[in-house]
């Protein structure tokens, strides 16, 4: 039987076209297999803010930022903390991976197309020690468009391939097998769904219509990881993360599901570091949601005083945006699944974003007008609907009435005492009788706003917040999200699958989030933020470049 195509990929995310785009400037002919309907072509990276991680870049320099590689891997490596024998690849793709974010990657993609917001955000501050955890400079560069914007040049590509006979797409195609002949993998064998008319990032049905089977030389999987699958999510769990939150949101569409890497795995290709994974904490309910508990990660500038359920302070430095994984394992320490912000509209107006193309109307229509709006009109217009709709919100005049509404909204006995929040309040506000205290979050606020972009639009001028002039107060449930998988399929540094041997699975290679974003786990235990998408892209441009010489 002659192949239907030189390569078949499984999944038609942010992953799956950058390998097919390669592959296609090769010549090769390519199927796209896809389990969800047309609409959703680009997967999760539609959905995304659009951070890329870009080291010494321009933009960095323009904002008299003083970066370099050296700098970035020693925050790389302080950050991913590998210590076990398989993070021998994982380690080797961190390696690279840098050196790309610190070398071609930004021309690259500038000359397919994309462009960045000027000013590069500062996530994942760390605030432990130089070698540890966190940037140790701002590198978060908004892709102008978000999520969109960072799909547009890869689409185009693909669609024009198509056009020239190259590429071919098999949506509503559920793939449940790699099928192989000898040790080589040689295609996929699934169910044919039903038709479906939802919208991007809907639930779709899995009601059955057929089967396929379809033969290649080469298999790409790119089906994206487990944070839609809460199920996987509470297996994996890691104890170093205390137990699995009881009740946790959903910051991916259903279609995230992690089948293909149990499928994967029967085929020969071995996943390590299934405990290693991202999940955030200042997660809230979406009023308006698209996919099952569709959840929002809320985007904080460092100025929100953040309390536990019980209405302590969570302990230095686990400051808003500092150390996700830090205080995720501190949160769930505390025997309960939540958290709150307790914030003014002065830091709202200023401080407040929320993740996601969606949410970000003019980063994502690419409108300046909209931009500069957003930093002279007071509170974003998508923050201000979640203030006035979403569930996790409260605003009141004064703080008695605040904390009334907080336990009145937890439910359960009174867990917050006022006395106890006010007094935590008051010895806050009075460390900024001086331009010095000892309070360490006063600090680490003054030291972003010597940050140029900090001080212009991310961070609000220090203040009292029982200063009836600042408010009126504002309080913020926040919630666990699930996100993103970590650990997945090992690869080596051509993206191909390797077996428990450690020896390549002939005709098998696994790119962006199922391969844990290379290797099978490039960043190790945690992120430095803007390393998702660019994962997706450095794997599945190394893929697409690789299987395109391996196929005859």
């Amino acid at each position: 039987m002659s192949d239907d195509a030189d390569v078949i990929i499984v999944g038609a995310g942010l992953a799956g076209l950058v390998a097919a785009a390669e592959l296609a400037e090769a010549g090769k002919k390519i199927i796209i297999v896809d389990q969800e309907p047309e609409p959703s072509l680009g997967g999760q990276a539609f959905w995304s803010f659009g951070g890329l991680f870009l080291v010494d870049s321009p933009e960095q320099r323009r904002m008299r930022i003083r970066d370099s590689h050296d700098l970035a891997l020693e925050d790389w490596m302080g950050t991913a903390a590998f210590d076990r024998p398989e993070d021998f690849w994982p380690r080797k793709w961190a390696e690279s991976y840098v050196g790309f974010a610190a070398g071609e990657k930004r021309s690259w993609l500038l000359q397919r197309g994309l462009k960045f917001f000027p000013v590069v955000g500062w996530a994942e501050r760390g605030g432990g020690n130089a070698i540890g955890h966190g940037n140790s400079v701002p590198r978060f560069h908004i892709t102008w468009g978000t999520g969109p914007g960072v799909l547009e040049p890869f689409v185009q590509r693909v669609r024009e391939a198509q056009k020239r006979g190259l590429i071919s797409f098999r949506f509503r195609h559920r793939v449940n097998e790699l099928t192989r002949t000898g040790a080589a993998v040689d295609g996929v064998r699934g169910d044919i769904l039903q038709p479906s008319t939802v919208e991007r990032g809907h639930k779709s049905s899995r009601d059955v219509a057929g089967d396929f089977e379809l033969h290649a030389q080469a298999v790409i999987v790119a089906s994206g990881g487990i944070g839609g699958n809460h199920q996987l999510v509470r297996e994996n769990w890691p104890k170093r993360l205390g137990t699995a939150p009881k009740r946790m949101i959903t910051g991916v569409p259903d279609h995230v599901d992690g089948r293909m890497l149990a499928i994967t795995e029967r085929a020969g290709g071995s996943i390590i570091n299934r405990d290693r994974m991202w999940h955030y904490v200042e997660g809230i309910r979406n009023w308006a949601p698209i996919w099952t508990d569709h959840a929002i990660r809320i985007l904080p500038g460092p100025s929100s005083l953040w309390l536990d359920a019980r209405g302590k302070r969570l302990p230095v430095p686990l400051y808003p945006g500092f150390d996700t994984l830090g205080t995720l394992s501190h949160i769930m320490s505390t025997g309960f699944d939540y958290s709150w912000f307790i914030l003014t509209k002065k830091i709202i107006q200023k401080e407040f974003a929320l993740s996601g193309s969606e949410q970000n109307p003019d980063l994502t229509g690419k409108s300046w007008r909209q931009v500069l709006g957003r930093a002279t009109s007071g509170i974003p217009g998508p923050v201000k609907a979640f203030m006035e709709k979403g569930e996790d919100f409260i605003v009141e005049a004064d703080l008695p009435t605040l904390v009334a509404r907080m336990n009145a909204l937890a439910g359960g006995e009174p867990l917050l005492e006022l006395a106890e929040v006010e007094r935590e309040i008051r010895a806050r506000d009075r460390q900024l009788d001086n331009p010095f205290s000892k309070d360490m979050q006063i600090t680490a606020l003054r030291g972003a706003r010597a940050y140029l972009g900090d001080r212009l639009i991310r961070t609000a001028k220090p203040h009292k917040m029982l200063d009836p002039a600042n408010g009126p107060l504002i309080a913020v449930r926040l919630n666990i999200l699930t996100r993103k998988t970590l650990g997945g399929l090992q690869t080596d540094l051509d993206s191909r699958v390797l077996g428990a041997d450690g020896q390549p699975v002939a005709g098998l290679y696994a790119v962006g989030e199922a391969a844990g974003f290379g290797g099978g786990g490039v960043h190790g235990y945690a992120a430095l933020e803007g390393t998702f998408l660019g994962g997706c892209i450095f794997s599945g441009r190394g893929a697409g470049r690789a299987a395109a010489a391996s196929v005859a």
